[in-house]
């Protein structure tokens, strides 16, 4: 069955990797898919519609809330409306791993502002239109390292806490309005940039694999169920909350 037939999903860095795994994975439940990045999403709406689905590209950088308000007048235009936002654009994949010492103000600031700074431009965005409707699903995407305190990434171990604060901050917010708003916090996924990435060696992959219940590689398509889940009228009374998808490295 098509659990989200009828509905009109946005969601942030999905030219490519685990964002237009989550695009695809919507648009085969039925909805109607924006994509937006500030890369070119051609190639990703093109699969998606020799899939059989509908769905746009649209150029959005998530931290200019100009050009985040033209990301959801461009989904109203196509689609008429605005049901799920997946607040899924980072900075992560391409980070080189630093002690903290070593990490600059800048890269800090552009990080933050990315990463959190986003989530807030996209939410405070979309809610507008969700309230018409009295309903709504935002999912934000954080991580299981605020569970662990990684090292070598606090900057975006500490970007992903304020994701977390957001959520609940939001949930809160936006409760009486029928918008529901949960946390996807996902383990190490081997998606295009991590593959490609020195930085994440073999040996960490596999120290990393080795702290999990479920002991192999995370992919994408890991994550889709719990995104369908969270998008779908199946968690409607849940909200606030941060569901760890990483086989069974961090309990919560």
């Amino acid at each position: 069955m098509a659990r989200l037939s009828g509905k009109v999903a946005i969601v942030t860095g999905a030219a490519q990797g685990i964002g237009a795994a989550y695009a695809q994975a919507l648009g085969a439940e039925g909805a109607k898919v924006v994509l937006a990045d500030v890369a070119d999403t051609a190639t990703a709406v093109a699969a998606m519609k020799k899939n059989g689905g509908e769905a746009i590209g649209v150029v959005a950088d998530v931290t200019d809330g100009a050009s985040v308000a033209v990301m959801v007048q461009s989904a109203v235009k196509a689609f008429g409306r605005v049901d799920i936002l997946v607040n899924n654009a980072a900075i992560f994949g391409k980070l080189a791993l630093k002690p903290f010492t070593d990490i600059s103000s800048a890269e800090w600031d552009s990080l933050m502002a990315v990463n959190v700074r986003g989530v807030f431009e996209c939410t405070k965005a979309v809610t507008p239109e969700m309230r018409k409707r009295k309903y709504g699903k935002i999912i934000n995407i954080a991580s299981g390292t605020v569970f662990k305190g990684n090292p070598m990434l606090m900057h975006y171990v500490a970007s992903k806490g304020a994701v977390i604060a957001i959520t609940r901050c939001s949930a809160r917010e936006l409760g009486d309005d029928g918008i529901r708003v949960n946390c996807l916090a996902p383990g190490l996924t081997l998606s295009e940039n991590v593959r490609n990435s020195s930085d994440w060696s073999d040996q960490m992959i596999t120290s990393n694999i080795s702290t999990r219940a479920i002991k192999r590689e995370e992919t994408p398509e890991d994550l889709v169920g719990a995104v369908i889940f969270l998008a779908s009228p199946d968690s409607d009374f849940m909200t606030g909350q941060t569901m760890v998808v990483d086989g069974g490295s961090v309990m919560h």
